[in-house]
């Protein structure tokens, strides 16, 4: 079995377990390589949005499994709410042994403050058109499916493949400028309130940059996605690194998932089920 990476901070976001554009088996690899002291789930992690109970498949099962052993084992693991996964505010701050609920968080790193939210507040299409942000939700969910038809094609016959959603995106003006506008404000933010980290999710960018303005300077992080870009953040030793699953070379079946914990997930999934109505 390979040897696990000892981290001290693990971020992730965007995972949207229970979509087809979700790349479980991909992520289960990345967890079972790392053991870390406190892993961040900043938000979607679940999409509660477009769950549908006839579509929950067990790679999407191990994840929440993985994450469950991952508190049993002494694991802080942190839950932070995102706008997929909203219906679960109602149960902010709570706590069942390592695990916990929260809107945000505000953490010290080795004597600097990293602030943690998933990002969607500033999203004003979420704000003030719900229903137009889900109906873009599944768009991009059916978009996702269709590139997946076109690189297995491409692989197949020897081509490289590509991201459809990343190219319109990066070829559309308004979202290239959101993008830098989300980016911008919370920087500004997170220097009018003194902490040197911001680390986000919600837009499936992933990101580590430098940001200054005239009142100071701060370190803006975006965790991606987990349906393209297939990334992370890890803090060790004083530093932060954006991990890129293309590039950690894992080998497949790292770590053979147990049946055990099985009905609880069952239970999970009937939870989701109800939240949603």
């Amino acid at each position: 079995m390979t040897q696990k990476r000892h981290v001290q901070l693990a971020v992730i976001s965007d995972v949207h377990l229970g979509t087809f554009g979700c790349h479980a088996k991909e992520l289960l690899q990345y967890l079972n390589c790392i053991q870390p002291k406190t892993l961040i789930l900043n938000g979607d992690i679940i999409d509660i949005w477009q769950f549908r109970k006839n579509y929950f498949p067990k790679s999407h099962l191990k994840i929440i499994q993985k994450i469950i052993s991952l508190s049993a084992s002494g694991t802080e693991v942190i839950y932070l709410t995102g706008n997929h996964d909203e219906m679960l505010r109602k149960f902010s701050d709570i706590k069942i042994g390592n695990l916990s609920v929260v809107d945000k968080k505000v953490m010290d790193l080795d004597g600097k403050k990293a602030w943690f939210f998933h990002g969607d507040v500033f999203d004003v299409s979420i704000q003030q058109a719900k229903w137009l942000a889900k109906l873009g939700g599944w768009g991009y969910d059916l978009l996702i499916l269709l590139n997946r038809f076109i690189n297995f094609w491409l692989i197949k016959f020897k081509r490289e493949k590509f991201s459809l959603s990343k190219k319109i995106k990066n070829s559309v003006k308004k979202a290239v400028k959101y993008v830098q506008d989300f980016e911008n404000v919370a920087s500004d933010l997170a220097i009018e309130n003194g902490y040197k980290y911001v680390i986000c999710g919600h837009i499936h960018q992933p990101q580590m940059v430098r940001k200054v303005n005239h009142e100071g300077t701060c370190l803006y992080l975006n965790s991606g996605d987990w349906v393209e870009n297939l990334t992370a953040l890890e803090y060790h030793d004083k530093k932060w690194n954006l991990i890129k699953f293309d590039e950690l070379h894992l080998k497949t079946n790292i770590e053979q998932s147990s049946d055990e914990g099985t009905s609880d997930l069952l239970t999970a999934i009937t939870i989701i089920s109800k939240l949603k109505g």
